[in-house]
């Protein structure tokens, strides 16, 4: 689905650098001339389009499922300008082509533009992007509603398992539990089997490292 959205995305961009039509433009002098327009003039919102399809479908790769569905809502509201952008040159493709007159004639202004130019050809163009846009549209709505049913990253780090004795699974942190466990029970041992003479010397060694803790400027009991 996200390579659908950049497909969809980079055609927009492809229909945009295309010729949409002409006008043929009628001099003072009665002589006429035919004027391409491109479609980044017949519709200049389908670069800034395009280029948000992108990027929203650069997003999906790695948004969560909440993201999606607001991803998907904008993908909606993209295809439906898209529609609107090839829907304008295809409705009154004069009004869209006014910049290439005014900039061939020096006419400014629609209305006076309309009595020496009218359309001479539109090509399939502005449909295309209409086509791109309500499928973009359709993308969005799948997205949004799919979403649950994508599948999740994997974890970069996976948690490593040993199997014990028993047969039981365990984690790296049971195992840490485990030596914990074993940890303080051989120190617990190892305490009720000292005598009284070898625990006043644990003591004393103990009290030493502490007094070397604190000159040195270390807390012993943090």
């Amino acid at each position: 689905m996200i390579l659908g959205v950049l497909a969809v995305s980079g055609l927009v961009f492809l229909a945009w650098s295309q010729s949409w039509g002409s006008l043929s433009v009628t001099s003072d002098g009665g002589s006429s001339r035919v004027l391409d327009v491109p479609g980044a003039t017949a519709a200049p919102a389908l670069a800034a389009l395009g280029l948000a399809g992108l990027a929203s479908a650069a997003a999906l790769a790695i948004a969560g499922p909440v993201i999606r569905i607001v991803l998907g809502i904008l993908q909606v509201l993209l295809g439906a300008s898209i529609v609107l952008s090839g829907t304008g040159p295809l409705v009154d493709p004069v009004s869209a082509g006014s910049p290439v007159v005014t900039a061939a004639t020096g006419v400014a202004g629609t209305e006076s533009i309309r009595t020496i130019a009218r359309s001479e050809a539109v090509t399939a163009w502005p449909v295309v992007a209409i086509l791109l846009g309500a499928l973009l549209a359709l993308l969005g709505v799948a997205v949004a509603v799919t979403t649950t049913r994508w599948p999740v990253s994997g974890r970069r780090y996976q948690a490593v398992r040993f199997a014990s004795e028993d047969g039981r699974v365990l984690h790296a942190d049971e195992l840490l539990d485990l030596d914990d466990d074993t940890d303080a029970a051989e120190t617990a041992a190892t305490v009720a089997d000292e005598s009284p003479d070898d625990a006043a010397v644990r003591r004393k060694a103990a009290s030493v490292d502490n007094w070397d803790s604190l000159s040195r400027g270390t807390d012993p009991t943090a």
